[in-house]
């Protein structure tokens, strides 16, 4: 595949309108059966946006939090949709309805959500309680039908499902000193890792509900995020999933099917806010704490070999394409801008001879 070097630098990036406030979190679906996928968009206008994850096309715009949505992430199979909010809530949608299934209600703000890699019926939640949640959503209401609420009102107000945080089940009582920033979970569906403001990175093991390990970080913690490319047995991850942090001036990235072994860390001159890696194409983009500037990287070199301008402020999320052809950048200033990641045609763009 080709190399960061052999991409053309030409190409003007398509930029994403919609969001009126500061665009706090990213995040792609899988790739579905006819080569379609899908980008998701946190946002402190309240309103998550869902698009066509290759052209940018706005879809439809989530409406129900009164507050500041933080993250926004697609279940697997992109049926559903979650997002962590300021309103003290977290939200479970229908992504064809657009309307809410499920309130999760918390007794704080709620700053990350996550789902298993293979599964929508569990979510994860953390925020400022500094509590680490699981709800089974099959448990908490087993009536529940994923098609009873198509016929309901625009808002979902009055069909959706309230989730008191107390039907969840807490992991690690008492162990994050700080709000829980990021939650992902790895290749082990058993073993999920948790971002802190206490400037620590925990991987959980849900069976013995105990940290197994721990990576003390200088600085804020800026983005904790798994690749979504598809993997190839040669690439830096093994062919598996790579678990990519920005904390401080340095990146994190660790390997594994549980994502334990850290591959390499490289520091920075900068404060990083963001990072997404090409596993494959063996490269990485950054997002800095105090410019405006996308700078890719060379993984092997640690050079830094582009800088894409445009932003207007911080961009505090940046993730690949799930088929790699593309990148994406949200930043403070209010826009998503999509930046081409290959050769020739693809999407909007057109092959320049």
């Amino acid at each position: 595949m080709a190399g960061g070097q052999e991409t053309p630098k030409t190409y003007v990036p398509l930029t994403c309108h919609g969001h009126s406030r500061p665009v706090t979190h990213i995040n792609f679906s899988s790739i579905g059966p006819e080569g379609e996928y899908y980008m998701i968009s946190a946002c402190k206008d309240n309103n998550p946006m869902l698009r066509d994850g290759v052209t940018g096309d706005w879809i439809g715009t989530f409406f129900g939090h009164k507050g500041a949505v933080y993250q926004a992430r697609l279940s697997p199979d992109t049926q559903y949709a979650a997002t962590a909010s300021a309103d003290f809530t977290a939200k479970i949608w229908d992504t064809h309805s657009g309307e809410v299934t499920y309130t999760l209600q918390h007794n704080h703000i709620v700053r990350a959500v996550a789902f298993p890699p293979n599964s929508g019926n569990l979510l994860a939640t953390g925020g400022m309680e500094k509590k680490l949640r699981i709800f089974d959503l099959d448990r908490v209401d087993p009536s529940a039908s994923g098609n009873g609420l198509m016929n309901g009102n625009t808002n979902g107000a009055s069909d959706h499902k309230t989730i008191t945080a107390d039907m969840g089940f807490e992991v690690g009582a008492g162990v994050h000193g700080g709000t829980i920033k990021s939650i992902v979970w790895t290749h082990d569906p058993n073993i999920l890792v948790t971002a802190a403001d206490d400037k620590t990175i925990r991987w959980w093991d849900l069976q013995t509900q105990s940290v197994v390990q721990q990576q003390s970080v200088q600085g804020d913690i800026g983005s904790c995020e798994f690749t979504n490319i598809k993997g190839e047995p040669g690439d830096i991850g093994g062919g598996l999933p790579i678990l990519t942090i920005a904390a401080g001036k340095t990146v994190y990235f660790y390997g594994g099917v549980d994502a334990r072994t850290l591959i390499r860390s490289i520091t920075l001159p900068y404060d990083v806010a963001s990072v997404a890696l090409h596993p494959i194409q063996r490269k990485f983009v950054t997002g800095g704490m105090k410019d405006t500037w996308a700078k890719v990287y060379d993984y092997d070199s640690e050079q830094e070999i582009d800088v894409h301008k445009g932003h207007h402020g911080p961009i505090w999320s940046i993730s690949f394409s799930p088929d790699g052809k593309l990148y994406a950048t949200g930043s403070e200033d209010g826009t998503i801008k999509m930046w081409k990641n290959c050769q020739g045609s693809f999407g909007l763009w057109r092959a320049q001879d």
